[in-house]
Parts: C-alpha cells; sequence; structure tokens
C-alpha cells in the first residue's frame, strides 16, 4: 500500500495531533479515499518529514496523529536557480513541475518581451498562488521535504542584472561549449531559458553584459518546456546527484 504524502503550513511535532487543511482534507478523503488508521508522512518545508495515521476522515475534515519526526534528506548538493520565461498554457506548469522533481533550488518567472501572458499584478499574484500549489504537489510526488524558492514574476532585465555567486549559464544551440565543459563551483548555477518565441535581440544583448555563458544542448533549438528540463537534467547528471 503506498503511503500517502501530505504537505501541511504550520509547525509539526511528535505526538501531535491535527487537523488537516480543507484542500488537503478533499484530497484525502475524496479523491484518495484514505481510512481511519491507514499511515500518511506530513511535510512543511522545513527539511523534515512527520509518520503518523489517519484518526480521524471524513467529507469534510481530516485528523492526523503523528508519531514520530523523520530527518530525510533529498536535496541536490548542487543548487540551481531557474529563471523561465514565461509561457503559455501547461507548458509553464510542466516546466515547474518537472523543474521540482529535478531538485531545483529556486525558481523566477521572467516577464520578457516575447512572453505570452500579459497580467496585471493581481492576477500575477493569482497565478504564483497557483504555481506554488504546482510546486508542492510536485514535492508531494517526489519525496522532497524542502519545498523550492518561487519569486514573484520579475523583469528579464531585473533578474538578469541581479548580484550573485552563483556561474551564470543560458542556452544557444551554436554555442562553444557544452555544459560538461563549464565551471560549476560550490555556489551553483544560475540557469535562463527563454520563453516560447525565444529571447530579443536585445535582451541577449543584455545576457551578455549581465555575464551569462552560452551553452549547448546539440544543434538543435528546444521547445522551452524541453530546454529547461534537459538543461537541468544535464546540470544534475554532471554536478549533482543523477
Amino acid at each position: 500500500m503506498r503511503i500517502s504524502r501530505i504537505y501541511h503550513p504550520g509547525a509539526l511535532h511528535s505526538d501531535q495531533e491535527l487537523e488537516l487543511t480543507s484542500d488537503a482534507s478533499n484530497h484525502v478523503a475524496n479523491v484518495l479515499r484514505s481510512k481511519v488508521g491507514q499511515p500518511v508522512v506530513l511535510f512543511n518545508g522545513d527539511g523534515n518529514e512527520y509518520s503518523g495515521e489517519f484518526i480521524d476522515v471524513s467529507k469534510r475534515k481530516v485528523r492526523v496523529q503523528i508519531d514520530a519526526k523523520l530527518s530525510i534528506s533529498l536535496e541536490s548538493p548542487l543548487s540551481i536557480h531557474l529563471g523561465q520565461g514565461i509561457s503559455r498554457g501547461d507548458r509553464m506548469d510542466l516546466v515547474l513541475q518537472k523543474s521540482v522533481e529535478l531538485g531545483v533550488t529556486e525558481i523566477t518567472p521572467l516577464i520578457t518581451e516575447r512572453c505570452g501572458v500579459k497580467l496585471d499584478a493581481q492576477r500575477w499574484q493569482k497565478k504564483h498562488a497557483q504555481w506554488q500549489k504546482i510546486i508542492i504537489a510536485a514535492c508531494e510526488q517526489c519525496g522532497r521535504n524542502v519545498i523550492p524558492t518561487l519569486h514573484m514574476p520579475t523583469e528579464f532585465q531585473a533578474w538578469v542584472n541581479q548580484s550573485t555567486p552563483a556561474l551564470r549559464l543560458t542556452l544557444h544551440p551554436r554555442a562553444e561549449k557544452s555544459f560538461r565543459h563549464t565551471a560549476v563551483g560550490s555556489d551553483g548555477v544560475r540557469l535562463l531559458i527563454g520563453p516560447e518565441g525565444g529571447f530579443s535581440d536585445q535582451e541577449l544583448y543584455q545576457t551578455e553584459q549581465g555575464g551569462f555563458h552560452t551553452v549547448q544542448l546539440g544543434p538543435r533549438v528546444l521547445r522551452t518546456e524541453t530546454a529547461a528540463i534537459t538543461a537541468i537534467s544535464a546540470l544534475q547528471a554532471i554536478y549533482g546527484d543523477l
């Protein structure tokens, strides 16, 4: 029997009885159809997980008794901050989900010149909340007990010009170097991926001025979601834990 992993905001500790959030309760009772007495694992992002069992399961309320705190880390030794050009539809959702599974540390959605999504500040807040739920669900699925930081959508130039000790990398099919020939150190990587239509000439110039090095994943032009997933996989295979 597969043991459910559930995110719960707030403090957790051994010998604690608690009620899950309404969203989690609905998922446990009506989607997973869990029963009283079944085991469960909770996590809150503090790097630990907490084992317990369901002690009350109804359609609107689920209670859990925690019995132990477990220090289990699945975090990669390689720190990756993904700057992802925002794309339309489920492409952005896919990148967020898979990058979490692959071990990224931070994610910043980037508003670029060719960004296909134009929203006001209030709607960006709602989009950020939606993306946060995707990230948490990915952590529940893949076993991570640390939730990657999701920053608010940021203007491209502001992010590119941020000071960082990390190695700055972006993709180009005609770059001279591959990931294998980069010098990734203990400060990790700041990885820049363009949107569906790619970067404008002005943005490419800004990446050069911002100290980004171009690397290639082969001679073919990849879709934005393919580029992000493949680049993170390559970095983790060479410098991380894949």
